[in-house]
């Protein structure tokens, strides 16, 4: 029994890891958390503080916390929200043992702008895929009007449309691409 609830957990995306934690306070969801990213609470620990066996407390306090914290935070992106929390812990001990320096604050300053980028970068791929996935009228007027801002008479033009397809495509495209990225977890923060 044990066994099928983990793998239960296992295919919950983490919105329903959270979700279900919030209605059970369950720690087998801690222990999910747990295995999904302690290796990125580590290595965030481990860069900064540039000490094991500081890193792993600090792993080990921050998830011993994290029933409390998911429970008083409104989370949107679990992933991004525990390296924050994960930062900001380095950068109390840091401070604590006035190890903070300006070219450390520079590099961690750096480090925030990679990951957005990245993160950004992340949510144009699945924007793309889900605007592949459109009927293909929908999927050129949305890319000529949104992607290479055409106006609607040139799209017109273009595909030899009338004005009011162009517009109903446009607006039906808006529509179902914002169905097809509501069922993608890892878009919700941006719709």
């Amino acid at each position: 029994m044990l066994f099928s609830r983990k793998n239960k957990y296992k295919t919950l995306s983490d919105d329903e890891l959270l979700r279900t934690y919030k209605e059970k306070q369950s720690s087998e969801v801690i222990g999910e958390y747990f295995q999904r990213y302690g290796h990125l609470v580590m290595g965030t620990s481990m860069k900064y503080l540039k000490n094991k066996f500081d890193a792993e407390d600090l792993a080990m306090n921050l998830f011993e916390k994290l029933p409390g914290e998911l429970l008083s935070h409104n989370i949107s992106n679990f992933k991004s929200w525990l390296y924050m929390v994960t930062k900001n812990e380095c950068l109390m001990i840091l401070r604590k043992k006035g190890n903070l320096t300006s070219s450390l604050t520079r590099e961690l300053e750096d480090t925030d702008d990679v990951n957005l980028k990245i993160e950004k970068e992340e949510q144009l791929e699945i924007l793309e895929d889900a605007i592949e996935d459109l009927k293909e009228e929908q999927k050129e007027c949305i890319k000529l009007f949104y992607i290479e801002d055409k106006s609607y008479q040139e799209i017109t033009e273009m595909l030899r449309l009338d004005i009011k397809k162009v517009k109903s495509a446009i607006q039906n495209g808006k529509r179902n691409l914002k169905l097809n990225l509501e069922g993608r977890n890892e878009f919700k923060s941006i719709i």
